[in-house]
């Protein structure tokens, strides 16, 4: 039978759609932003998969909304090793769970989260010298780090099946010079993680030569649309082909040559959707998700009400084989699928696939 560690953080995640970029240090500022909670939901999925693909398993997890709650909402059975030490969960709770989890000899440790999450379990794991296999469901802002799964079911269906490990980078972003627009990662070790087809790549920080496909962009727009612009190097020099500076990590939204909304968030983004709108977004190099990593403030309502538009540099394509997503709404996510055609230059474009 396997043994499943099971710890949720409830609070990653919050700040992505209200545009804060993360929510480390800044949970207060996403609730006053109006921001919901992702990774519980996040968390059902997870076991709603376990449950689907196991044979046999039991759920090793911490009390509340950090695992047990949504355990005990999909239907399955659970053992509780502990619980919060208060009413706001924080980085000690999941040190705790995981130093818990050991304890209870888990085959692996699944954990939903982003980036920092993954450091707290990883360097829980490595304090105790334990090479405990560790595995994450996706549900931060930012998700660089290679221990994830490309989807919250992904993440169950692999912690039920595995039969093989590896070992995997485990990466950190500074998340203030993240929201100044700076990306600074920092590798914090290699995790053992299960060997599966559907882990994403580590977060290249890379890209082409995107001049030809920024003037295509512009000499092609109309002035009746409203275009929101996603973040990331490549939206960086289309924004500066349409004389804005925006904000090279945030969404920004324009019409007409004129500066709309800068690093809006879901809400402010919906406010200043027009008849006609246009998201233009470019995947992230060495991982390819077009939706789901870094640009949550793009969410489902807001795509649902505008066209798509993938752009690309010739080489960050070659690095990645298939595109994903992971906007939080299956029925959207199932809607995007299927075979794009991807812009590379002024004119160019190539067909990939969005799996």
């Amino acid at each position: 039978m396997r043994r499943i560690g099971f710890v949720v953080n409830p609070i990653a995640g919050m700040g992505g759609r209200v545009g804060l970029k993360g929510t480390d240090g800044n949970v207060e500022t996403a609730r006053e932003r109006g921001a919901e909670p992702r990774a519980p939901e996040r968390g059902e999925s997870v076991v709603q998969a376990i449950s689907n693909r196991a044979d046999s398993f039991e759920i090793v997890t911490w009390d509340g909304e950090m695992g047990a709650a949504e355990a005990e909402r999909v239907g399955v059975d659970i053992t509780v090793v502990g619980e919060p030490d208060g009413n706001e969960t924080s980085a000690a709770d999941t040190v705790k769970a995981v130093e818990a989890f050991l304890e209870a000899d888990v085959d692996i440790v699944l954990f939903v989260g982003g980036d920092g999450t993954a450091v707290d379990v990883f360097e829980t794991l490595a304090a105790a010298d334990e090479d405990t296999p560790m595995l994450g469901a996706p549900a931060g802002v930012k998700v660089y780090s290679s221990v994830f799964a490309v989807s919250p079911q992904a993440a169950g269906q692999i912690a039920a099946t595995f039969d093989r490990t590896t070992e995997r980078e485990v990466n950190d972003i500074d998340e203030e010079a993240y929201r100044e627009g700076e990306v600074r990662a920092e590798l914090k070790g290699l995790a053992t993680v299960p060997v599966a087809a559907d882990l994403q790549s580590s977060k290249q920080i890379v890209g082409g030569d995107v001049e030809g496909l920024a003037q295509g962009i512009v000499e092609e727009a109309d002035s009746e649309t409203t275009y929101i612009l996603g973040p990331g190097g490549t939206l960086k020099r289309i924004k500066s082909a349409f004389g804005i500076d925006g904000s090279p990590l945030g969404v920004d939204v324009i019409q007409d040559g004129e500066l709309l909304l800068e690093d809006g968030s879901e809400a402010e983004i919906l406010d200043v959707l027009g008849t006609g709108n246009e998201i233009i977004v470019s995947p992230i190099g060495g991982q390819g998700f077009v939706f789901g990593r870094g640009n949550d403030q793009i969410s489902p309502p807001i795509i649902r009400q505008s066209l798509v538009t993938v752009v690309s540099s010739a080489e960050k394509l070659d690095e990645t084989d298939v595109l994903h997503v992971d906007t939080g709404d299956e029925a959207v996510d199932e809607e995007l699928r299927g075979w794009i055609k991807v812009r590379i230059g002024r004119v160019e474009q190539r067909m990939v696939k969005i799996v």
